[in-house]
């Protein structure tokens, strides 16, 4: 799952810690692996891959903290993030600055990365109305019925490196409002940008044990996913480790979410509003240098629309590459080598398998940053399915375009497609754009939006091979994913009906 990591060398390189019963302490382990700023190769901390005895420990802290947190009043609960959601606004900027180090997003969409997690919080912040239960009143003679939204106990969330604060952020506010604790895996690739996150939120107040967190690969996912303790995982990630933590978690007995590839559909009509689509499309495919789940990777243009592809290679030709650091940098650096190496071997295989470069963005020259991991915006036409290029996640900065005589047809290649996480039509078309939406078989849909992100009002809800498990993160279906629902029904007698003869039937009327 993960590169083998490297034993730590006495250095005055920072280590990131642990976080166990309330306190930050150094990892006994001797496993290590570098955090590498990925637009210069400067190592700028070692993170552990933790010992299952620390896994161990940190569970034990959330088990026993459970016990009193559960009982927490649920305005106290709120009240925390309430203070935690002032904190973040108040370190925005070094939340931004830190996660554009470790992972090379620009600064502006860094701030976006946090911004996003941040309306999660506020969501958490309004629990009180959210984890509400139901009631009725005399449902037979005297008796009533209702439901209480109970925590489970101990939860797990593991999170992946493209959105260092977005997807933690996802994950433990709403998992502890609700009365869960929590255990947290960020990613060892960028971990540090989570961990400062975690801190402002003991800040805000969550009690010792109530949040834990625990670093490492796939020895630490495996015993996540094992730990009889653990009631409940979320993961967000790729979809081969995403069906291996559902498979692992759902045998040992636990819930699980897990939220994985994607192969997004970007439909183009020919009446859509030309100008505003074409740079839709550049944000939606290059933003955060395509290492997002929900990038719009491929476009689908249909009948006239495929002669925009000129003006769509002349307005990504004049994106700037650079380290996210620099002003006006439209596209950073990936966040490692090896994922350079991936994405520049996918761009020299569509090229293999006849697809046309129309923009090839390998190797650019970007001054100052000579060691960056850079790709610049890629673009290929005359893709087909079949192609590596088309059926595999590239994760980089590349943007895939294919043909459709109709809607219809379109519908059918994006329905054909076995990932569901996020499709968008381009019209101005009412009636294409009803029919794409009800016709469609993907979890999210855009209408001219390019990147259909839910706000937490509402949940994430891929689907198909792009999304494990019933419930999705965040929103009204994040609720009962971390409590069980428990169903009362009461009755009261009064003097009077103390001597009421026995009765061996169930019928309460």
């Amino acid at each position: 799952m993960n590169p083998a990591p490297q034993r730590a060398a006495a250095s005055a390189i920072p280590t990131v810690k642990l976080l166990i019963g309330g306190e930050f302490v150094e990892s006994r382990t001797t496993q290590w692996r570098d955090v590498v700023n990925p637009a210069t190769q400067e190592v700028l901390a070692r993170v552990p891959f933790a010992t299952p005895q620390e896994l161990d420990a940190a569970v034990g802290a959330a088990r026993e903290a459970f016990k009193t947190w559960r009982k927490t009043p649920i305005g106290v609960r709120a009240r925390i993030f309430l203070k935690y959601q002032q904190l973040i606004r108040e370190h925005m900027k070094e939340l931004a600055a830190i996660l554009t180090a470790e992972q090379g997003k620009t600064l502006a969409d860094a701030e976006g990365d946090v911004f996003r997690g941040l309306e999660v919080v506020e969501h958490a912040a309004n629990i009180g109305t959210l984890q509400m239960g139901e009631l009725a009143s005399n449902v037979a003679t005297g008796v009533d019925t209702f439901t209480l939204l109970q925590p489970l106990g101990v939860c797990a969330g593991i999170t992946p490196f493209n959105f260092p604060a977005m997807i933690p952020l996802w994950m433990f506010p709403m998992a502890i409002a609700t009365g869960n604790t929590f255990v947290l895996k960020p990613s060892e690739q960028d971990p540090m940008v989570t961990m400062r996150l975690v801190e402002l939120a003991l800040q805000a107040g969550i009690p010792k044990g109530v949040l834990n967190v625990v670093h490492g690969g796939e020895e630490v996912v495996n015993g996540i996913c094992d730990h009889p303790d653990i009631k409940a995982v979320s993961f967000v990630g790729s979809t081969r480790v995403g069906t291996h933590v559902y498979q692992r978690a759902t045998l040992a007995g636990k819930r699980a979410q897990c939220m994985m590839g994607a192969k997004n559909h970007a439909v183009v009509m020919p009446d859509a509003n030309k100008e505003q689509t074409l740079n839709n499309l550049l944000g939606a495919a290059f933003g955060a240098a395509g290492q997002r789940c929900m990038a719009a990777s491929t476009a689908v243009l249909v009948g006239a629309a495929r002669a925009w592809i000129p003006d769509l290679v002349a307005k990504a030709r004049a994106l700037k590459i650079n380290a996210g650091t620099e002003a006006g940098t439209d596209v950073g650096p990936l966040i490692s080598c090896a994922a350079h190496e991936r994405v520049n071997g996918l761009i020299e295989r569509g090229i293999a398998e006849g697809a046309k470069l129309e923009l090839d963005g390998r190797k650019p020259q970007v001054a100052g940053y000579e060691k960056g991991n850079f790709v610049g915006p890629t673009i290929f036409s005359g893709v087909k399915p079949g192609m590596a290029i088309y059926e595999q996640e590239i994760f980089g900065p590349v943007l895939v375009i294919l043909a459709a005589d109709n809607l219809d047809a379109a519908i059918e290649l994006v329905n054909r497609n076995p990932n569901g996480n996020g499709t968008a039509l381009f019209t101005q078309s009412g009636a294409a754009a009803r029919r794409f939406q009800e016709d469609i078989d993907v979890g999210q849909v855009g209408i001219n939006v390019p990147i259909p992100v839910p706000v937490p009002l509402f949940s994430f809800t891929g689907s198909r091979a792009s999304k494990l498990g019933d419930l999705g993160p965040y929103g009204k279906q994040v609720i009962l994913f971390y409590t069980q629902t428990k169903t009362v029904t009461q009755r009261w007698f009064d003097d009077s009906t103390l001597n009421a003869g026995v009765n061996t039937t169930i019928n309460l009327r």
